[in-house]
């Protein structure tokens, strides 16, 4: 058997349930998410802070607007796709309010992926206000041909 990054993740994972490696140490050592997005941006922090509670290390900088849109065109960020702020981890961009369980998922799957977008700033999404309000959302995956795929799906509350 050939030992791969999502075996040696779901290791770790077990390993953490268990007690017996420190979760919070192994995730920021393997789970540091890097988001870049303007300073005036207040659900970004909001965001972020959504990160941070489900035990991901962040790391933030403050972009131009202008810089902040080459970022995301750069990193092949489709137009429709844009939200308002982008991070990156392990490979992927992660553009927008996705949830943190998408991008867990994201990272033990491993598709072949540029990475997520939650398009736009939907209701309820993490960081934009509380889920009981939810609009209904997408989490789309962005493929490295441009196509896209819906990776998860969210109902209006």
């Amino acid at each position: 058997m050939t030992l791969t990054r999502r075996h040696v993740l779901s290791a770790a994972a077990s390993l953490i349930s268990l007690g017996i490696l420190p979760g919070r140490t192994f995730a920021q050592d393997l789970e540091t998410i890097e988001v870049f997005k303007t300073a005036t941006c207040g659900c970004c922090h909001d965001w972020i802070a959504h990160l941070q509670d489900a035990g991901f290390a962040v790391t933030a900088q403050d972009l131009e607007y202008d810089a902040l849109a080459d970022l995301k065109q750069t990193a092949g960020v489709p137009e429709g796709l844009v939200s308002c702020h982008t991070g990156r981890i392990a490979g992927y961009v992660i553009e927008g309010h996705v949830p943190a369980a998408d991008i867990r998922r994201l990272l033990v799957e491993r598709p072949e992926a540029i990475g997520l977008s939650v398009p736009g700033m939907p209701i309820g999404s993490p960081g934009m206000g509380p889920e009981d309000q939810r609009e209904a959302y997408d989490v789309i995956l962005i493929g490295h041909d441009g196509a896209t795929m819906v990776f998860a799906s969210y109902p209006a509350a």
